[in-house]
């Protein structure tokens, strides 16, 4: 008998009903207060103020020094924040998910969030150019504009993102508060790994977890998109398969007819089949050399023609065939 445990890992009977989250006001207020704190950080960063020094004690004090015996563990534990190996866990997980609920929203909604983590952050990096605590140049400078790609944190923001998706795609709201603590505890802990490691200054993470914040708060404004890409893709899959249904099995030329089926007596003896003589489609007996019938017109039987002696028949030769046609060799002179 089979438990309750197992029977969640078939592949449900039908696609059950997930109810997508909408852009709700308190949604709105939390994509609004993030972008504001997004910004702040930001600005204070440009005007080199009071989080910058702070950025710069936390780096001199050197927390990897302070506790050595961490350092091999969260030189670990900082992987659950790079995009190569969380994204390969993630979407192995909602893999199963879509094949087990008859959908690809799963897979579509990590991917949307992924390619919105990639533009959004890449560009600020790129545009900013700050260097990381091991490249520093001058004490107290905010290292802007000098080539570099630290802030905000990749790491930090994909955390955020890639464990943040498991809670927003939760189907129950018991799972949802799990996986939100769960994603937070690991976002959190990442952000603080980097800056014990010294890879990061202490802006850069807090600009990473409002970056990753804003990507899974602004998810439901995709929705219709990640929608319209589903039905898309099963269109295609169902052309495909009809395609395969209608496609013969084996290739016959248009018009044509197929071809008939070779005797076996003929083809172990290389020979080709051998041919009706003609006129024993019409109510003659073949290889007995009379026919029977009626005159067309009159009604009246043909008499059948007499029996010809085995030595005077003339040879036949089948049609269509390339021999020659032969006649038995003569005895006796």
């Amino acid at each position: 008998m089979r438990t309750d445990i197992f029977a969640r890992l078939d592949r449900e009977p039908e696609p059950p009903k997930i109810e997508i989250p909408r852009m709700s006001r308190t949604r709105k207020a939390l994509f609004g207060g993030t972008l504001a704190f997004y910004l702040a950080i930001v600005v204070a960063v440009l005007v080199s103020s009071t989080l910058v020094i702070l950025d710069w004690k936390v780096m001199l004090f050197r927390p990897y020094q302070q506790w050595p015996e961490l350092h091999p563990f969260l030189d670990y534990f900082v992987v659950l924040g790079q995009r190569g190996p969380t994204a390969v866990m993630i979407a192995a997980w909602l893999g199963w998910r879509s094949w087990r609920q008859h959908t690809l929203r799963p897979l579509l909604a990590l991917g949307t969030a992924l390619l919105l983590l990639n533009v959004t952050v890449g560009a600020v990096k790129l545009g900013l150019g700050r260097l990381g605590p091991h490249y520093a140049t001058q004490i107290g400078s905010a290292e802007l504009f000098a080539g570099g790609d630290i802030f905000p944190s990749g790491h930090t923001a994909n955390a955020v993102v890639t464990w943040g998706i498991l809670a927003y795609l939760a189907t129950t709201p018991q799972a949802r508060r799990y996986l939100s603590v769960m994603s937070a505890v690991v976002a959190l802990g990442v952000g603080a790994t980097t800056v014990y490691l010294g890879t990061h200054w202490l802006s850069d993470v807090l600009l990473g977890w409002a970056a990753g914040l804003l990507i899974l708060l602004a998810l439901p404004l995709f929705e219709p998109l990640i929608g319209r890409a589903e039905l898309a893709v099963f269109a295609v899959r169902e052309r495909w398969r009809a395609r395969r249904r209608t496609t013969p099995s084996t290739p016959v030329a248009s018009g044509g007819p197929r071809p008939a089926p070779v005797p076996r007596e003929a083809s172990a003896l290389g020979d080709e089949p051998p041919c009706e003589p003609i006129g024993a489609g019409h109510g003659g007996h073949a290889g007995t050399g009379r026919t029977t019938g009626t005159v067309a017109g009159t009604g009246q039987l043909t008499q059948p023609r007499p029996h010809a002696v085995r030595s005077e028949r003339t040879p036949v030769t089948p049609a269509g065939s390339r021999r020659p046609g032969r006649s038995r060799p003569m005895t006796g002179g």
